[in-house]
């Protein structure tokens, strides 16, 4: 997909999309322990509920997200912002640390010349998820860890 930054487009609305207006939707790997670790983290700081958590795993995903793909989903974090357009990757993660108040760390991440570098190396860091979860929390895998 490239710079995948580069690639928010309009969401089709549907209900379940609309419902959602106003809320960061992120889409994330329910099987990967580093990954749910990382939503728990954002969830404890989502005291206003502005951020709506989606494993693109669940058996219902693809009826009710029908225009997410959750194989490109799964290579890359995929989310939507709180337009309703679809975003990737960090911009996805700063998507949802701003909406609960902790943009912030995160912003320098965006910055003109860093974001370059920064989206590289996610995308590096998102090729290896599951071997760096292994390093980090002695589990590759789990078939699916709980938020």
């Amino acid at each position: 997909m490239g710079e995948f930054g580069q690639y928010v487009r309009e969401s089709s609305v549907d209900t379940h999309r609309t419902s959602h207006l106003g809320k960061v939707v992120i889409f994330y790997d329910g099987g990967c322990p580093l990954c749910v670790k990382e939503m728990r983290h954002l969830k404890q700081c989502d005291q206003h509920n502005t951020v709506v958590f989606e494993n693109i795993n669940a058996d219902d995903f693809n009826r009710r997200y029908p225009n997410i793909d959750p194989v490109a989903a799964n290579r890359f974090l995929h989310g939507i912002d709180k337009q309703g357009r679809e975003i990737y990757g960090l911009d996805v993660t700063y998507a949802a640390w701003q909406a609960v108040g902790k943009g912030a760390y995160i912003a320098p991440l965006r910055w003109p010349g860093i974001r370059w570098v920064a989206d590289r190396v996610y995308l590096l860091f998102a090729k290896h998820r599951n071997r760096i979860s292994r390093w980090l929390t002695g589990q590759e895998r789990c078939e699916q860890c709980n938020l």
